[in-house]
């Protein structure tokens, strides 16, 4: 599959003048903000670890210490251990594991440390890493090779029962720990929150598409376009792990498992995610699953006020103390029976399958045609500048030849351009500009421009073959190598839904 990765790269590339590469088209950053700085200490570095170059805040009711441990390969990772202060009986432990986004530090989930940790657990949060993972390339195993690292290190913290530590995961973090947790027996529960059961490229797809809707967008922008913006950027291999099937690794998973949605979140189908987690834990025999949504809340559990497009920073009502009291009862052998509750979640619009392209349809083949529309539409006036330094110009053998020209490169330099913006600003609330009857001016201006270049196209032909008698070889060349642009614009057009009503 890596080889497929220059096409793609190769059009990005193209539109680096127009827009930049689409972060959030590859994956959703989505942590919560970092805990409030009032009324915290330092932590205090254990004897002969190696610490990060500046210790985490943490609330001075809690004893924190900095740890670090080899994660997947041998990489030297670093993070917090947070716990109550006091000695006492051992205590069950819990790692946490980041959500989407490269290098993410461990105080984006601080606010979830702190209250799991008031609630009795002893709780590592670290950063996670960079090198390995990058909006190109990652590793749903790797990751899942750091999460038991930190694990381990866990267990091996005074105060921590080796017995009773296990994993929570946000978001990607979903797909990280039912891979931990069939890896492992050591891995004592799992605690998920806005995990996803379907594949990571089905999920993104649907997640801007929600966002274009929710902002009020309609018609082939969102039905077919923005799909098959996706599928081209899984095909290019600038997607990473697009069709990830969870479900196997679930029906592996052992360990009792608890999963937590908000009933606003944009970024997991949240209606549709359940079902799938509880038929792949069924089929391999764990009926000790509880699922639970929470009102007011978004992708994180965090509370939001405005249906999950702002996050803030108050966990949902309840959801910390779930956590606390759903763990001390796993970890004392009492494990839930299959259970869901909580009021019904918000997802106005199902998933859509996203399927991966066909040849016709490939990376190979945009990129082709790209480089076609490059050398047809530019070349046409190129040829022409260069004609009249040297004095040699003639006239157009029709005004259309110089909107054809002129109006396919906008046509599709700018379409391109607006796609990757469209994307990079599509989750949660997408920003498409101003509408009209449900489409963006601005997509809307894209498509006008199309279909004035298809009608250019004809009038071009009707007047190349009247006068392609009298034309010289090289005129014919160049106007039939505009021809071949304005031809190929017609399907190409269709299928990225500008030539669509």
């Amino acid at each position: 599959m890596r080889r497929r990765r220059m096409p793609v790269a190769a059009i990005a590339a193209a539109f680096t003048l127009v827009t930049a590469v689409p972060a959030a088209a590859v994956t959703t950053r989505d942590e919560p903000p970092a805990v409030p700085a009032a009324a915290v200490t330092p932590a205090v570095p254990a004897a002969g670890v190696t610490t990060a170059d500046e210790p985490v805040a943490v609330p001075a009711d809690l004893a924190a210490t900095e740890v670090s441990f080899r994660g997947d390969g041998g990489l030297t990772l670093r993070g917090t251990v947070l716990a109550p202060k006091g000695a006492g009986t051992r205590r069950p432990g819990m790692v946490l594991v980041h959500g989407a986004g490269t290098g993410t530090p461990r105080t984006k989930l601080m606010v979830e440390a702190v209250e799991f940790a008031r609630r009795g657990l002893a709780v590592l949060v670290y950063d996670k890493r960079s090198e390995g993972y990058s909006l190109f390339h990652r590793s749903y195993g790797q990751l899942a090779g750091d999460a038991l690292g930190a694990a381990a290190a866990l267990r091996s913290q005074p105060g921590v029962d080796p017995a009773k530590v296990g994993l929570w995961g946000l978001s990607e973090g979903g797909w990280v720990v039912p891979i931990a947790a069939s890896r492992s027996a050591d891995v004592a529960f799992v605690v998920l929150v806005g995990a996803n059961s379907t594949h990571p490229l089905r999920q993104q797809a649907w997640a801007v598409a929600a966002g274009l809707r929710k902002a009020g967008v309609s018609g082939p922008l969102v039905e077919r376009t923005e799909p098959t913006l996706y599928r081209l950027l899984a095909d290019g291999d600038m997607f990473p792990e697009p069709y990830y099937d969870p479900a196997p690794t679930l029906a592996k998973v052992r360990q009792p498992v608890l999963g937590v949605w908000g009933v606003h979140d944009l970024l997991t189908p949240p209606r549709e995610s359940p079902p799938g987690f509880a038929e792949a834990f069924e089929r391999g025999g764990n009926r000790h699953y509880t699922f639970r949504f929470f009102a007011g809340a978004d992708h994180a559990a965090h509370l939001t006020p405005d249906g999950g497009v702002t996050r803030l920073p108050e966990l949902a009502p309840g959801y910390a103390d779930l956590v606390g009291s759903w763990v001390r009862d796993v970890t004392s052998g009492r494990p839930p029976a299959a259970s869901t509750s909580g009021p019904a979640p918000t997802q106005e619009t199902p998933t859509f399958p996203v399927p991966p392209t066909a040849w016709w349809e490939s990376s190979w083949m945009q990129l082709a045609a790209l480089a076609l529309f490059v050398v047809a539409f530019a070349g046409y006036p190129v040829v022409a500048l260069v004609r009249r330094l040297r004095g040699t110009g003639r006239a157009p053998v029709s005004r259309a030849a110089r909107l054809l020209s002129g109006g396919g490169l906008a046509a599709v330099l700018g379409s391109f351009g607006y796609l990757m913006y469209v994307v990079m600003t599509g989750a949660k609330l997408a920003s498409p500009g101003p509408l009209l009857a449900g489409r963006p001016v601005a997509w809307l201006a894209l498509q006008a421009l199309t279909v004035a270049c298809v009608v250019a196209a004809v009038l071009t032909a009707r007047a190349w073959r009247r006068e392609r008698g009298h034309l010289p070889r090289g005129e014919r060349a160049r106007l039939g190598l505009l021809l071949a642009g304005g031809l190929v614009l017609v399907p190409w057009g269709l299928y990225w839904g500008l030539l669509l009503p």
